[in-house]
């Protein structure tokens, strides 16, 4: 098929738009945080600091994530057009490979300056956890064996944002205000059941975001060698993984409301179903690049107002 050639864009748009992208980064990873804020009210153990400081680090390795998931696709396939806009601005010179390893770098060092606060209140639980992000956001496209390469990306980002990284804020505020806590394992089995069962349906709906931008890249990702959903079953059957996760994300408020004891406000989400309907039909129907690329952060800020309603439903 061939391509129009893409615009030329500015060093700041290379950067922010399509590297940064914060219309993507941004409200995926805060939306199992906005879980973990829920439920700390709910426990009264809401702790500011360190739920915004562990917010930054886990922001901080899902953007070095994504600068590295752009850096190992131009290093290791330049002649595949996934983003022909970092080809052209690679060519042009206003983006250099160098510069992507460094700012992926960055990212990571400056989500570790976080750590030594964030180990002084939650221990080697802190450590356990900032470790698993942070592999979970390099080897994505990153290493020897990248595991989004052999299909293993779906139940990753599943258990990523929709476990650990609420479980994850909710510990370091329950931490914060138990400092008599020993900060081993033990601690983590401390917690309710229900901080690792509230945030499923934000890692359905991020991991959707995800299935979305395989589905887009399906045809570049089997050049590539990639192994993804897309890939795999082919379109019908990530059309139905895609629908299979929205089904379970707006089916599990209901399981709260009637059988793990939360208040009727639980089900307040759901009033975000005629979003998530227009979503799935576009990704139902459409087919071409140019049609999904505003999917993506549409499906992002789903999941957002998915979880600050949770907020109400959990805390009512």
């Amino acid at each position: 098929m061939q391509m129009a050639d893409p615009i030329a864009l500015s060093t700041r748009e290379i950067w922010v738009k399509l590297l940064l992208y914060p219309s993507h980064t941004l409200p995926t990873a805060a939306a199992p945080v906005l879980v973990g804020l829920g439920l700390a009210l709910r426990d009264h153990v809401f702790a500011p600091l360190p739920l915004l400081v562990g917010f930054l680090a886990s922001w901080l390795i899902h953007v070095g994530g994504v600068f590295n998931d752009n850096y190992e696709l131009l290093r290791r396939h330049p002649h595949v057009p996934e983003h022909p806009e970092l080809l052209q601005a690679l060519q042009a010179g206003t983006l250099t490979l160098a510069g992507l390893r460094n700012a992926t770098l960055a990212c990571f060092v400056l989500a570790g300056l976080t750590a030594p606060y964030l180990i002084g209140i939650g221990g080697a639980n802190a450590i356990l956890i900032g470790i698993i992000g942070a592999a979970s956001g390099y080897f994505y496209a990153g290493g020897p064996q990248p595991y989004a390469r052999h299909g293993l990306a779906d139940p990753i980002f599943f258990v990523m944002f929709g476990i650990v990284a609420v479980a994850g804020s909710y510990y370091i505020q329950w931490m914060a205000l138990h400092q008599t806590a020993s900060g081993d394992i033990g601690s983590l089995l401390q917690l309710p059941r229900m901080v690792y069962v509230v945030g499923l349906p934000v890692g359905a709906l991020v991991t959707n975001v995800m299935l979305i931008d395989d589905i887009r890249d399906r045809h570049f990702d089997a050049t590539k060698g990639w192994h993804t959903s897309a890939v795999r079953f082919g379109l019908a059957g990530i059309r139905r993984e895609y629908l299979a996760l929205m089904v379970f994300a707006y089916a599990l408020p209901l399981v709260f409301w009637l059988w793990l004891g939360f208040s009727a406000w639980i089900v307040l989400p759901l009033l975000t179903l005629p979003f998530a309907y227009r979503i799935a039909r576009a990704v139902c129907t459409l087919d071409q690049t140019r049609d999904l690329l505003s999917m993506s952060p549409r499906a992002s800020y789903l999941a957002l107002i998915f979880a600050a309603l949770q907020i109400i439903g959990i805390t009512m």
